[in-house]
C-alpha cells in the first residue's frame, strides 16, 4: 500500500464527502450494469397542514424494487396507510419494468406487515440487534 495514504475514522462525518464515496461507488457499479443507476422512489402520507406524518424511499435499480426505510406515526399505524404507501411502490417498480422487490427489517419493526403484504423470508440473521433478528425479504410483484 502506498505511504501517501491514510485510513482514518471520520469522528465527525460531514455530508458532502459522505456523498463521494456513494458517488464514486454510483459510478462503478454503472460501468459494470450498462450504465443502470438507482431510479429513486419517494411516497408519502401528509396531513391536511402538509406536516408529513408516514413515507416509504426506495430505488428501482437492476430489475428490483428495494424499500429502503417505511415509517408511520405510531397513531397512524393500522390504518391501512402502509399497505397503500407499498402497493404504489410496487406498482410504481412494475411500471419501471421491475418485477421483484427487496427489502430488510429487524423483529421489533414490521416482520408480520409484511408478511401479509406477500413478502417471504429468504435470510435470517440472528442477535441483530442483541435478542432479535435482522429479517431479508423478497416478493415476486403482481403476483398477489
Amino acid at each position: 500500500m502506498p505511504q501517501d495514504y491514510q485510513v482514518q475514522i471520520e469522528a465527525e462525518p460531514v455530508q458532502a464527502e459522505m456523498a463521494v464515496i456513494i458517488k464514486g461507488l454510483g459510478a462503478y457499479n454503472a460501468s459494470k450494469a450498462d450504465g443502470d443507476m438507482p431510479n429513486y422512489l419517494f411516497i408519502t402520507v401528509r396531513g391536511t397542514d402538509g406536516s408529513i406524518v408516514g413515507g416509504l424511499i426506495g430505488a428501482t435499480y437492476l430489475g428490483w424494487l428495494q424499500v429502503q426505510a417505511v415509517w408511520m406515526a405510531d397513531e397512524l399505524r393500522g390504518h391501512g396507510y402502509g399497505r397503500q404507501m407499498l402497493l404504489q411502490a410496487e406498482q410504481e417498480a412494475v411500471r419501471r419494468n421491475c418485477p421483484r422487490a427487496f427489502l430488510e427489517t429487524l423483529s421489533f419493526q414490521a416482520l408480520p406487515f409484511y408478511e401479509k403484504c406477500g413478502y417471504v423470508v429468504f435470510s435470517r440473521l440472528p442477535d441483530f440487534p442483541p435478542g432479535g433478528c435482522r429479517y431479508a425479504l423478497t416478493k415476486d410483484l403482481g403476483k398477489d
